[in-house]
């Protein structure tokens, strides 16, 4: 083995892991970083890690939201998941450090892949990993998405591996860094991964035809696509799952075809265009990119005692208030609902960025510069809608995806690889100080005189208003003019900050031009400078104010005196929670089985239950879900609970069916019906129940015997047959029902519920959730990761082979 070679990987690996754990600092004391969405997730999933810990295996459902659900995206351990393995052995530091040195570590091997100067590829790893973007959603929790973020310069640097006609290496670090990329669960951002390597293959497809060198492309993709293929295999079961539950959450077609209000529907097979766009980044925003808080920030800026605001609201309601509300203020400007903090990428990497425009030649270039115009173009949303639209409406599984902004992570990833590429050639003897010059000369024009413009006349440019200004103006007049008086001033520190680090960047690679200074010091130089500019700015979002301890980590949601009170109670029963808004909350779950839950992709048929009856406080739909606590705010806003005596309990027996056509007869059909009598049931099961007979039999009975989160029992005794209704979910795909061990159809009801019928006498029905998903994913998971083991082992053998 050769040292040299491996010493470059040793010294980033070491760099990365004491700036990883350096940033995130309180994690070596043991504490944990609050994340507001991972608090919801350990509520929603709570049910199912105790299920795992009591039984030792997998439950693959919870009853604990939206009356019970599969648990394919929420918590889930599949058979043989080898790649998840590998991950865990990646991410071997304390999260969430372990995310941050994925981010440096990906990318650093992307810039030696590209043939980077290994101290230029450290500082572009630093540079893409303090990203603010990629710091934030570690803030908020959203885990998963970094983690997919994580793995996308890997990737790529399969990709460029095997068009550096590397076939062989190319191959498995493409199969396995796929493999790691799907297996992080973040659908959304794989899909847009995959909208920059076909940009990629466009640019290079192209330039492949004008050099004649179109079997060799197709030769690469060739190889690409096994690898892909194989990728996806090794992660099929989870794959497959993820795709069966789709199909009946949110993210897929409703069969309903008007809305609550009786409307006509806009039919779509994914979500409506308005979900889709409602958060667009503002076109002026980009400008975020460049100047951290050009829109204000964050809808929570910290912006201290110096402020106006703080004088302001120390005058009107005391120096308390005004230190909270100083520390919390409504800086952003924009049009998004809630921004926690700008997308910036570093004043300095935007510099780069141009300069490596100039700078650069080729085939990398056009694909970079291609992918960052794609990426915020899409960004914008209903705010660039011609182009928006036409993505929505005809770009297979573009509409299955909200959040368009966040398509804006293929910019945060090609500008800091050009950024990169544009100082390798800048240090390049091959290349002339004349055009060197020239290059940074044009850069210092376009990018340090953006900056200037901004500094002398930005804060006469722009109105600085938000659309929530006039409710703070209605508080105290006078209000919105401090917020805006605020808003200025921040916009032109940080304007007069970003003009400053150019101007040092510029002011380092001048004097290394001019023989002042040799290259090494400009990279400390830079290295320094890229940390100040982004650490700095991080800080404000994510700092050591954020963590706690691990206790209060695992219990995220303290026990309050009512769920005290209801969980003395050991019945199967749900609670409906108005204290919040019960379609996103996973503190209910925490405790309790709810009516409500927080997920992305909520069942569809439930979400649109809840949004035609729930909403409109329908207590038959209530009943019927077996809803026997209700927590509400009483007039000082303090919860109180209320027992429903009238909920219909675990089973009942109905006496009657009515027959509907549609899903839109189904739903409305709950409009006005006592759920305890009668049972609304689709056609599509009409020719099974047709002909049941109902006698009635005051003395029926049936009740559950026992629960558990995959599997309930119940015992039923009758004179005559019957027609049981259950409070629990209809999902076709997994749930089984056995009457005395018999396999027995069970059938939908109410729209989301299930039924049965049961013969007369005495019976044990069990219902028992056996998704054949799981077996038929990990069949081809086996067979995929075979494959990934034997094609490379004799690819190698037979190149050697060859060789000799």
């Amino acid at each position: 083995m050769n040292f040299k070679k491996i010493l470059p990987y040793l010294i980033a690996i070491l760099t990365f892991v004491i700036i990883s754990l350096a940033y995130f600092s309180p994690v070596l004391e043991g504490k944990k970083l609050f994340q507001s969405d991972i608090a919801q997730f350990r509520g929603m999933s709570k049910e199912i890690q105790d299920f795992r810990t009591e039984y030792g295996e997998e439950p693959y459902w919870t009853d604990r939201a939206f009356g019970g659900m599969p648990s394919y995206q929420l918590s889930t351990y599949y058979p043989n998941d080898y790649i998840k393995k590998v991950d865990s052995l990646l991410r071997f530091l304390p999260r969430p450090a372990d995310y941050l040195f994925l981010y440096f570590i990906s990318f650093f091997i992307l810039l030696m892949v590209l043939k980077t100067d290994w101290k230029l590829a450290i500082i572009g790893a630093l540079a893409f990993g303090f990203s603010t973007y990629f710091i934030i959603i570690l803030g908020v929790g959203h885990n998963a998405k970094a983690h997919a973020i994580a793995y996308m310069p890997l990737v790529l640097a399969g990709v460029l591996l095997v068009f550096q006609k590397k076939n062989l290496l190319g191959f498995i670090l493409t199969s396995i860094a796929m493999a790691l990329e799907i297996n992080a669960s973040h659908p959304q951002m794989t899909y847009y991964l995959l909208f920059m390597i076909v940009i990629f293959g466009i640019v290079y497809l192209i330039n492949a035809f004008q050099n004649k060198e179109s079997s060799v492309f197709f030769k690469n993709i060739g190889v690409l696509f096994v690898a892909v293929i194989l990728a996806v295999g090794v992660n099929a079961t989870s794959l497959l799952a993820t795709k069966e539950y789709a199909d009946e959450s949110t993210r897929s077609k409703s069969e309903l075809t008007i809305t609550p209000d009786g409307k006509d529907k806009d039919i779509t097979s994914g979500l409506s265009r308005e979900y889709i766009t409602q958060y667009s980044y503002g076109i002026l925003e980009t400008f975020d990119l460049f100047i951290p808080r050009f829109m204000g920030g964050s809808n929570n800026e910290n912006i201290g005692k110096d402020s106006n605001t703080y004088e302001f609201v120390k005058d009107v309601g005391g120096a308390k208030q005004a230190k909270g509300f100083a520390e919390n203020a409504p800086m952003y400007w924009g049009n998004q609902p809630i921004v926690a903090a700008p997308a910036y990428i570093g004043a300095i990497m935007i510099f780069l960025f141009v300069l490596g425009i100039f700078l650069v030649k080729g085939k990398l270039k056009k694909w970079l510069v291609a992918a960052t115009i794609f990426s915020i173009l899409l960004s914008w949303g209903k705010n660039f809608g011609f182009l928006t639209d036409l993505f929505i409406d005809y770009v297979p599984l573009y509409n299955k995806f909200r959040a368009v902004s966040s398509i804006q992570v293929i910019a945060e990833l090609a500008i800091p690889i050009l950024g990169i590429l544009g100082l390798k050639v800048f240090f390049d003897k091959e290349v002339s100080n004349k055009e060197k010059i020239k290059a940074l000369k044009n850069s210092v024009i376009i990018v340090g005189g953006l900056a200037l413009v901004f500094v002398v006349a930005g804060t006469s440019l722009f109105a600085f208003e938000s659309i929530n200004d006039a409710r703070y103006e209605n508080m105290a007049p006078g209000f919105s003019e401090v917020l805006i008086a605020d808003r200025k001033s921040i916009f032109f520190d940080d304007s007069l900050r970003s003009l400053i680090l150019v101007f040092l960047t510029v002011v380092s690679l001048w004097f290394f031009l001019k023989g002042k200074i040799n290259k090494n010091i400009v990279f400390v130089t830079l290295l320094l400078l890229i940390l100040f500019d982004l650490v700095v700015v991080d800080k404000r979002y994510v700092n050591n104010d954020d963590f706690i301890s691990k206790s209060k980590l695992e219990k995220p949601f303290p026990k309050s005196d009512i769920n005290t009170e209801i969980l003395k109670d050991k019945s199967h029963y749900r609670v409906m929670n108005f204290m919040v808004n019960p379609m996103n909350d996973g503190s209910t779950s925490f405790y309790h089985n709810s009516i409500g839950g927080y997920h992305a992709a909520k069942p569809r048929r439930y979400q649109e239950l809840f949004d035609f009856q729930i909403t409109k406080n329908n207590f038959d739909v209530l009943n019927m879900l077996n809803t026997k606590y209700i927590i509400f705010p009483d007039d000082n806003n303090r919860a109180n609970v209320q027992i429903n005596p009238d909920a219909n309990g675990n089973v009942w027996f109905v006496d009657k069916i009515k027959f509907v056509n549609s899903a839109n007869e189904e739903i409305k059909a709950l409009d006005s019906i006592n759920t305890k009598r009668v049972a609304i049931v689709s056609s599509v099961f009409k020719n099974d129940l047709e002909g049941f007979s109902f006698q009635n039999d005051s003395t029926a009975t049936i009740q559950l015997t026992n629960y558990k989160a995959n599997a309930l029992t119940y015992e039923s005794n009758a004179k005559t047959d019957q027609l049981a209704v259950f409070s629990e979910i209809y999902y076709k795909n997994g749930w089984n029902a056995y009457i005395d061990g018999k396999l027995t159809p069970h059938y939908r009801a109410n729209y989301v519920l299930r039924a049965i019928i049961i013969p007369s006498g005495k019976h044990q029905i069990f219902f028992k959730f056996e998704p054949k998903i799981i077996k038929q994913g990990n069949t081809i998971t086996l067979v995929s990761y075979l494959l990934l083991i034997f094609i490379p082992l004799g690819w190698y053998f037979k190149e050697k082979k060859s060789n000799k």
